[in-house]
């Protein structure tokens, strides 16, 4: 081993990389969330400058991208949401396009997944702390002090393997979706090179559930084409699963006996989800002229099936959803609103903490003293979490639609929708997110970005501090309902 520099007194001097090291370090023992938050933010920060670049945006002589569109696109490309402000497939460059695309990707992984691959990058190794900083973005109740009670979706030991789960899984799942591609995009017209990149593109976008189109028409093109539909379905499905349920789905699929509760709940709860919001859509859209009611109902049942899967948080759409009835506006709300797993590339409040809300509505319906599924007992604790997220998601929502309903004067049901497609990283819209002012740009983009981050992990970096109290006041029920 090289031996460390030694000043004249005999004192140890420190490289400036052993500083940076050493200071972020500190800084993740201090608050691992508001590391992984402050290394997100920077992420968006430097996408935003180099697509503020004249090199980024299309056609010589432009100049480049006023920086509330930059900072609008690269949000919505870090936070993996797909809302647009400019023309996708035509405004950027071939470099613009290059870092969108890089973008999607990194951003798909997780803000604290990508804050420990930079913290194995800069240490060299995975040591506890980055291993805490990925588990809790398998498992949010790693973010408070204090014993978990429950049983891990991924332990602690595992996070290695996770980590490599989510970069093999990320790359293969995309270019087997993407040489699958291939075919449909040379059937519409495109060249090679072009079907290629289109394929890649799409497949990216898919998998982490951004819904960004590199084509004009975007799906719409393809509105014929069930097999290229379908491939982008179970892209999206794939990736709003959450690594930790295909991690343990690879490791145990011959097994389900062994699969956690959590893998269960997110599985079961997803395809009730997905079943439900298809046959709902097929039931108040089956007599619109301007969406399905022109169809048979053999492709009326098949595109309320991947509408269905879209506001999962796909984002993509082959109807205008300015077209829906309010009726399937405010159903599609409520989908987007739930969103996918837990650590996947979907946003929303993720379909465990509705499910754990629906085991406690159904516990105490039954005078149960504890909540269960599956042969397992879920603690008190997690009700509690689920209960915080929902209310810090559904005040974030509130806020930014009263600001940008007071700054449009626009329909409460379009700002609604857009809204909770910002904060669910979703990426449909109803036409009203392209026409805000710039200030009303950057209110949906904060938006975006506390959705992406996670009502958890925002919560707990704004905490100064957790404290021990050790002392309990006396017990009094306030009464409910």
């Amino acid at each position: 081993m090289a031996a460390q520099p030694v000043g004249r007194r005999g004192v140890v001097r420190r490289s400036w990389l052993g500083g940076v090291r050493d200071a972020i370090d500190a800084l993740v023992r201090s608050s691992p969330s508001r590391f992984a938050i402050i290394v997100f933010a920077s992420l968006i920060l430097i996408t935003t400058l180099l697509l503020s670049l004249p090199i980024a945006r299309a056609g010589a002589g432009t100049g480049g991208t006023p920086l509330y569109d930059a900072f609008f696109t690269a949000t919505s490309a870090i936070c993996v949401t797909g809302l647009t402000t400019v023309d996708m497939a035509t405004h950027w460059s071939p470099f613009g396009n290059a870092v969108i695309f890089i973008g999607m990707n990194v951003g798909g992984m997780g803000v604290l997944t990508l804050a420990s691959i930079l913290g194995l990058v800069i240490s060299r190794r995975l040591g506890l702390r980055a291993k805490l900083i990925a588990a809790s973005d398998t498992n949010p109740s790693r973010v408070h002090a204090g014993p978990v009670s429950e049983r891990q979706a991924v332990r602690l030991g595992e996070v290695g393997g996770l980590l490599a789960t989510v970069a093999i899984s990320t790359l293969s799942i995309e270019a087997v979706i993407m040489l699958g591609m291939i075919p449909s995009v040379l059937a519409a017209g495109y060249d090679v090179g072009t079907s290629v990149w289109y394929s890649a593109y799409y497949s990216v976008s898919a998998f982490t559930n951004t819904g960004f189109a590199p084509n004009p028409l975007g799906p719409v093109e393809f509105f014929d084409d069930y097999w290229f539909q379908s491939l982008l379905m179970l892209d999206v499905f794939l990736g709003s699963l959450g690594f930790p349920v295909i991690y343990a789905l690879l490791r145990t699929w011959r097994m389900p006996r062994r699969w956690s509760v959590h893998v269960k709940l997110t599985l079961t709860t997803t395809a009730i989800l997905w079943v439900a919001g298809a046959l709902t859509f097929l039931v108040l859209e089956y007599d619109n002229p301007k969406t399905y009611g022109a169809f048979g109902f053999g492709k009326t049942l098949y595109e309320a099936f991947f509408m269905s899967t879209m506001t999962r948080s796909g984002g993509f759409a082959t109807i205008d959803m300015h077209d829906l009835y309010g009726s399937s506006l405010l159903v599609t709300d409520m989908l987007m609103f739930v969103g996918g797993g837990s650590a996947s590339t979907a946003g929303g409040i993720k379909v465990t903490t509705l499910a754990v809300l629906f085991l406690a509505a159904y516990a105490e319906a039954r005078g149960a003293p504890a909540m269960e599924a599956f042969g397992r007992r879920i603690p008190r604790d997690i009700l509690r979490l689920a209960v915080s997220v929902v209310l810090w998601g559904a005040t974030i929502v509130a806020v930014s639609t009263v600001v940008i309903v007071q700054m449009t004067k626009a329909p409460l049901d379009f700002v609604l929708f857009d809204v909770i497609s910002a904060f669910a990283t979703c990426g449909l819209s109803t036409g009203l997110t392209e026409s805000l002012p710039p200030e009303g740009k950057y209110v949906m983009a904060l938006t975006m970005f506390m959705g992406r981050v996670g009502t958890v992990t925002l919560a707990a970096a704004l905490a100064a501090a957790q404290k021990r109290q050790l002392f309990r006041r006396p017990e009094e029920r306030p009464i409910v309902g």
